[in-house]
C-alpha cells in the first residue's frame, strides 16, 4: 500500500509493528524499521484483523498469529522483530522477520525502550489527526495514495509486498524495487497454474537474485489463474465465478497508476512470461506499446487461433479449475481470439525488440526431480509451445520484423525459464536504459 515514510518517534523502531484503527472509519499502519509508515486504510479492515510473522515470502513463510489490542477507537497491534509491514486482502498485516523473532501479543511489548515509544505513541496520533482532517475536508490524501509530496523516486532496493485494488479485488502484488531508484519496471507473469498467494517466479527459479544489483523494478502480480492475463467476457460459467477476470485492465491500467505513486514509471515498462504468460506478454505488449518497450515469452503459446489449438486451450482451462474458455473469448473465430494471438497481431509488435524460447520438448537434467508422468507431460507442451514459436518466428520474418526467437533444448519446465529469463535479462535492461 503506497505510504509516505516519517519518523515522529525519535527512537529505533526495529521492534514495534502497530496498527491503529481510528474513528472516521480509517486507520493507519506503522511498521518498517527505523521510520513510521502511514497508509490510510478502511476502518472496517483493521479491527479484528490478525497479525501474520514470516521470515520468508508470503509463499514459504512461517505464520504466527496475535490479536489486536483495543484502546477505544485505536486497536494496537504490537510485535517485535526487525518488521516491514504489508496489507492482505485477508485482513491481516503481515511483518517480514529476518531474525525471526517471537510475536509478542497483550502487554508484552518488546521495545528497546518501552516508555519512549508509548510516549511517542500520542505524538502519532497527532499525525493520524491531521491525516484523518484531510480526508474528511476532502483533502489530498487518498486511501491508496501515499500522503505528502509525489514520490520522484522509487523505493531503493529491497523485496516487498502490495495489495493492489482492481475491478476484481485487491491483487497482491510482489515487488523487488530498483536497486538504485531506477523508475523502470519489469513485470514477470506466471504460468496456468498461478497461485492464487505468490508468483512462482519467486518461488521456482533465482529471478529475484538475477536482478537483485539491476536497476529496474521487478512486479510479479499474484493469481490468474487459468486467466491468459485476459479481459473476459463473463464469469467463467462452469465453476461458480462471480466476477470476470479483467487482467488486461489491471496491468496496463490500474497496476501502473497505483505503481506510478511509487515513482515507478508508467511508460518505461518490459513484460514477459513463461507459459500462459508467455502468449499474454505479447499480446499485452502490442497493444500497449505506450507502455512496454520490451516483451518475451518463454514457452509462451503464441499462436491460439491455430486450427484445433483453441481445443487444447479448453482442455487445459478445464483441467486447471473447471474455467470455460468460452467465456473468456467466445467461440473459435471470435475476434477476441484473434485480438490475443500475437502471431495475427504481428504487425503491431512492429519495431519493439522481443525474446521468444521455446524448449524442443526433450528432457535433461532440471527435469529430473519432477518424475516420469510430470517429464511426459512437460515434453508433450513444450512441443506444442516450440511449434507454435516456430510459426511465430515465419510470421514476424515474412513481415520484416525484427524478434530473437531460440529454440533450445528442455520442456515446459521452471528450470528452464528460469534459463530463458536470463539470457533475456541484457535484453531487457539494454531496452529499458536500466543497467
Amino acid at each position: 500500500m503506497p505510504s509516505t515514510t516519517i519518523n515522529p518517534f525519535g527512537v529505533k523502531m526495529s521492534k514495534v509493528c502497530t496498527v491503529f484503527s481510528l474513528w472516521a472509519n480509517h486507520s493507519v499502519v506503522v511498521g518498517r524499521s527505523a521510520a513510521l509508515e502511514l497508509s490510510v486504510v478502511p476502518r472496517r479492515q483493521a479491527l479484528g484483523a490478525r497479525v501474520r510473522w514470516s521470515d520468508r515470502p508470503a509463499s514459504a513463510g512461517r505464520r504466527r498469529r496475535g490479536r489486536a489490542r483495543h484502546f477505544g477507537a485505536v486497536a494496537v497491534f504490537v510485535s517485535s522483530g526487525n518488521t516491514a509491514g504489508r496489507w492482505n486482502p485477508d485482513r491481516s498485516v503481515a511483518c517480514s522477520d529476518k531474525h525471526d523473532k517471537k510475536l509478542t501479543t497483550g502487554r508484552g511489548v518488546r521495545v528497546e525502550n518501552r516508555r519512549a515509544v508509548w510516549r511517542r505513541l500520542r505524538t502519532v496520533g497527532a499525525v493520524v489527526a491531521a491525516v484523518v482532517s484531510l480526508t474528511l475536508a476532502g483533502g489530498a490524501v487518498a486511501g491508496a495514495g501515499p500522503i505528502g509530496a509525489p514520490v520522484l523516486r522509487a523505493p531503493v532496493g529491497g523485496y516487498q509486498e502490495l495489495v493492489v485494488p482492481s475491478g476484481m479485488g485487491p491483487i497482491e502484488v510482489q515487488v523487488q524495487w530498483a536497486a538504485r531508484g531506477g523508475r523502470s519496471a519489469l513485470y514477470v507473469l506466471d504460468g496456468l497454474r498461478a497461485p492464487r498467494d505468490h508468483s512462482q517466479w519467486t518461488s521456482d527459479t533465482d529471478v529475484l537474485r538475477q536482478f537483485a544489483g539491476d536497476n529496474v523494478t521487478l512486479v510479479f502480480p499474484v493469481g490468474g489463474h487459468s486467466s491468459f492475463y485476459a479481459d473476459w467476457y463473463r464469469p467463467s460459467s462452469t465453476n461458480g465465478q462471480v466476477t470476470p477476470y479483467k487482467w488486461e485492465t489491471f496491468l496496463t491500467g490500474e497496476l501502473p497508476a497505483f505503481l506510478a505513486r511509487y515513482g515507478v514509471s508508467r511508460t518505461n515498462n518490459a513484460i514477459v512470461g513463461a507459459s500462459m504468460g508467455g502468449g499474454a506478454a505479447l499480446t499485452l505488449a502490442a497493444h500497449h506499446r505506450d507502455q512496454f518497450k520490451f516483451a518475451g515469452s518463454f514457452s509462451g503459446f503464441v499462436n491460439p487461433t491455430f486450427p484445433l489449438w483453441n481445443e487444447a486451450v479448453r482442455a487445459a482451462m478445464w483441467d486447471e479449475g473447471r474455467f470455460n474458455v468460452d467465456d473468456m473469448w467466445g467461440p473459435a473465430g471470435d475476434p477476441a481470439w484473434y485480438r490475443n494471438d500475437p502471431t495475427a497481431q504481428a504487425e503491431l509488435l512492429r519495431g519493439l525488440p522481443m525474446y521468444v524460447s521455446a524448449g524442443n520438448g526433450l528432457p535433461g537434467a532440471p527435469d529430473v526431480p519432477y518424475g516420469f508422468g510430470n517429464t511426459v507431460n512437460a515434453m508433450t507442451l513444450e512441443s506444442m509451445a516450440a511449434a507454435a514459436a516456430g510459426i511465430f518466428r515465419d510470421r514476424v520474418a515474412s513481415l520484416g520484423i525484427p524478434a530473437r526467437v531460440d529454440i533450445v533444448s528442455g520442456t515446459h519446465t521452471w528450470p528452464y525459464w528460469g534459463q530463458a529469463i536470463a539470457t533475456a535479462r541484457p535484453m531487457i535492461l539494454d531496452a529499458l536504459g536500466a543497467h
